[in-house]
């Protein structure tokens, strides 16, 4: 389930039964398993995030209760799904860009732009490949007010979990 969390989380959008079980390396009856523990976990009423299903697709959101609260909160304006992205940057501290477009799809290259433009990341061509390694730039340390050792504890903890 933890898994499947993580997967729905970082892409921000839908994602059909199929496409977690392929990414998950799990079978359709594991998957649909862990769709009805978290609609059980986020049925909670005092949660902020909630499981939506759109087209049998399956994505988390943020209830759309607070989009007003949450709206002041985003530095920057910084659009939700370029915060994930950011984030999947942050946990993983460098990341390549085909990885990155994998796990986030392919609305991440204009996430890239704007976070490139808001100097948020470095950009830095691959010594042996095409594609471009993605960093954390001193922009985001300020603005987030987050450590190097708190992300590597961050990540630590989530490859654990896998």
């Amino acid at each position: 389930m933890t898994r499947i969390e993580a997967v729905l989380y970082l892409k921000g959008r839908p994602i059909t039964r199929k496409d977690l079980s392929e990414i998950t390396n799990t079978d359709i009856n594991s998957i649909n398993e862990s769709i009805k523990d978290l609609k059980n976990k986020y049925s909670n009423p005092n949660s902020a995030i909630v499981l939506n299903e759109v087209n049998n697709s399956f994505c988390l959101e943020l209830k759309s209760s607070l989009n007003d609260f949450v709206e002041d909160l985003l530095p920057s304006d910084l659009k939700t799904s370029e915060l994930r992205t950011l984030a999947t940057i942050a946990i993983k501290k460098k990341i390549l860009q085909s990885d990155l477009i994998l796990l986030r799809g392919s609305g991440a290259y204009e996430h890239i732009k704007e976070l490139l433009e808001k100097k948020f990341i470095v950009k830095r061509k691959q010594k042996d490949g095409r594609s471009f390694w993605l960093s954390l730039s001193e922009k985001f340390f300020q603005t987030f007010a987050v450590s190097d050792e708190y992300l590597s504890n961050i990540g630590s903890g989530i490859n654990k979990q896998q």
